[in-house]
């Protein structure tokens, strides 16, 4: 396979532009089962802007409820880990049901205590994502052409 030296993405000429990322990674998609070398291509995403969804409220009673669950997973890490490497003849599932036991209880009182420290100031849960107004296919100069050619053939079948 011949290597190339790489191009920055922002001097490459447009091949197609989409109003998902999706329609962006059909497109790379279909330059690949037609056998175009993709490695000379780069998706990118124009007209950035953060979206925070606000999943819900949140008190000191979920918050509670979150730290126990995440701690939970953590004692039972702990728990297996104990039962690995202890000495003597400790029984791995007491270990086990005890790390997760003592992981959910301390992660409650965290989880509780961090959310009463805030004071109130964000009494919601969020889940943040950045996502593009539009992403535009990129090629390399020299097989520009042949891709965007190539992305016209798919334009066609889609209609």
């Amino acid at each position: 396979m011949t290597q190339h030296p790489p191009t920055a993405p922002l001097d490459r000429p447009v091949v197609g532009s989409y109003p998902t990322y999706e329609g962006a990674q059909r497109a790379v998609d279909f330059l690949s089962d037609s056998k175009f070398p993709v490695e000379r291509t780069a998706i990118i995403g124009s007209d950035l802007r953060m979206v925070e969804t606000v999943l819900g409220r949140l008190t000191r009673g979920r918050a509670a409820l979150a730290g126990a669950g995440s701690g939970a997973w953590f004692g039972l890490l702990i728990g297996l880990l104990l039962s690995l490497f202890a000495a003597g003849n400790h029984h791995v599932l007491v270990l086990m049901i005890s790390g997760l036991f003592y992981g959910a209880i301390f992660g409650a009182l965290f989880g509780f205590a961090g959310h009463a420290f805030t004071g109130g100031r964000r009494d919601f849960a969020s889940r943040s994502q950045i996502v593009a107004a539009r992403y535009d296919v990129v090629a390399e100069a020299d097989v520009a052409e042949e891709a965007k050619n190539m992305l016209i053939k798919l334009g066609w079948r889609e209609s």
